[in-house]
């Protein structure tokens, strides 16, 4: 790379600069256009917010179903037996259930010292209630019968996540059992992942254009004193829930489990964890999570396989915090009074449920599924739906930074972690989006477990990101 071109990157400003002056931008245009009533400029924003989720909508089937297909294939590069395979599913797996139980308990605990509901007097938007209205509720036999698609092409084309995954992990196993015999159709794969992943990065650096319009039209269509201020406590409890989540529980985890300092950790997912914010997006954000993941020194292989997972499983802002919260005030809106029962359910449903937020409307779902198992209103959905992109920003936080933690916790007692690039201050692997990859740094046996690491099908680019400055 030139010198000229180093210094013209360098006078660039970072992506996270750029969102902050997007959202500041957006949230200006927003006010502007409520106070003086411009709905072209309202309609604008919508739009160009709209397009930009299409977008990365678009990507987010191809890119689960080939990520989950090579990464399984690629776990018998670890050489390890199917049976140690299993126990690392089955390891990874029990650690997203204990951490959402942690998470649906805080959420829980949280609140009730809160009380959001009490003494709240608002009216949902009709518009808001008869679109919410056109949606399918979440419910248990729903959740059941929609893991085995009647149509494989169906759940490709409806975009129905969960059925997807199901295939993603059978089509995995079957070419992990055929060996050799399937090299081809995992290399198909593996390169399509590549430019799926090529192409959401073309989207990422376009983020800062999505936020506009997504700020924007939040201010524009809902306020902010009027629609903020009925449900003030709701907002402030769940971000306290998910700050005490991130900055709590996973810190604590991370120290006393896998032996990783906090602020390492935070050092290097902290990139991460801003465009999980803004984007609101825990499948755009998948290759920047398994490339942090790798850089905290989890072996590739694995990563691209835990992290693949949790993005369709492990929502702990979105399916145990927020559910929590969210029908608790529901439940005081109504004047219900939950029972310990009640409590147990929810509880129940957090841990079991999870893998119904896999999906774009994945809250919705899962805050359905709750409320009708404790015997709720569905109806109280629209109540705190008027502030659900402040509060998705957050809970998407929350989720992506559980899915590079869990890793990390279980290649620790693996011997998966390489502490040697767990510990580098080599700039590079300080930033998910800066190559080369952690595996190309590392020397061959260094991790715990004696091999090295394999090939991430996360993209390394062609040089250091605009995100990086």
């Amino acid at each position: 790379m030139s010198e000229a071109t180093v210094r013209r990157r360098s006078l660039r400003p970072s992506l996270a600069i750029q969102v902050l002056a997007a959202l500041l931008l957006g949230l200006l245009l927003g006010l502007a256009a409520r106070s003086l009533e411009w709905d072209w400029l309202t309609t604008t924003l919508a739009t160009l917010g709209s397009s930009y989720v299409s977008a990365l909508q678009v990507t987010v089937v191809p890119l689960i179903f080939t990520a989950i297909v090579v990464s399984i294939a690629n776990l018998r590069d670890l050489g390890r037996g199917p049976g140690a395979v299993a126990r690392l599913g089955g390891k990874t797996l029990l650690w997203f259930a204990a951490t959402s139980l942690i998470a649906v308990l805080i959420g829980l605990a949280t609140g009730l010292l809160s009380r959001p509901g009490e003494g709240v007097a608002i009216q949902p938007d009709p518009e808001t209630v008869e679109s919410l209205a056109e949606r399918q509720p979440g419910s248990w036999l729903d959740f059941l019968t929609g893991l085995v698609p009647n149509n494989l092409f169906a759940a490709f084309a409806d975009g129905a996540v969960l059925q997807v995954v199901v295939i993603s992990v059978v089509t995995g196993i079957a070419a992990y059992a055929l060996k050799d015999k399937a090299a081809p159709f995992i290399a198909f794969n593996r390169s399509a992942l590549e430019i799926v992943q090529k192409v959401l990065w073309w989207l990422v650096l376009l983020a800062p254009l999505g936020v506009l319009g997504l700020i924007g039209r939040a201010v524009a269509t809902y306020g902010v004193g009027e629609t903020l201020a009925p449900l003030l406590r709701l907002g402030v409890s769940v971000y306290v829930a998910c700050f005490v989540v991130l900055l709590a529980v996973y810190p604590l985890l991370l120290r006393l489990v896998a032996g990783v300092s906090p602020l390492l950790f935070f050092r290097k997912a902290w990139p991460v964890l801003q465009f999980a914010f803004v984007s609101r997006s825990s499948g755009a954000t998948l290759p920047l999570s398994t490339r942090t993941a790798v850089n905290l020194g989890v072996d590739s292989r694995y990563a691209s396989f835990a992290v693949p997972l949790g993005v369709t499983t492990k929502m702990d802002g979105c399916a145990a915090i927020y559910p929590a919260i969210a029908t608790i005030f529901i439940a005081q809106f109504y004047g219900v009074t939950l029972t310990p029962t009640d409590y147990l359910l929810i509880v129940l449903v957090a841990v079991v449920g999870s893998s119904a937020t896999a999906g774009v409307t994945g809250w919705f779902t899962m805050l359905t599924l709750t409320l009708s198992t404790v015997g709720l209103p569905l109806e109280g959905v629209a109540l705190v739906f008027a502030i659900d992109p402040i509060l998705d920003m957050i809970r998407t936080a929350t989720n992506v930074a559980g899915q590079i933690v869990v890793p990390v916790l279980v290649a620790r007692s693996e011997g998966l972690l390489d502490r040697e690039t767990l510990l580098s201050r080599d700039s590079s692997l300080l930033d998910p989006t800066a190559p080369p990859l952690a595996e190309e740094t590392a020397p061959a046996g260094a991790h715990d477990g004696g091999s090295s690491s394999g090939q991430s099908p996360v993209p390394a680019g062609e040089g250091r990101s605009p995100a990086t400055g």
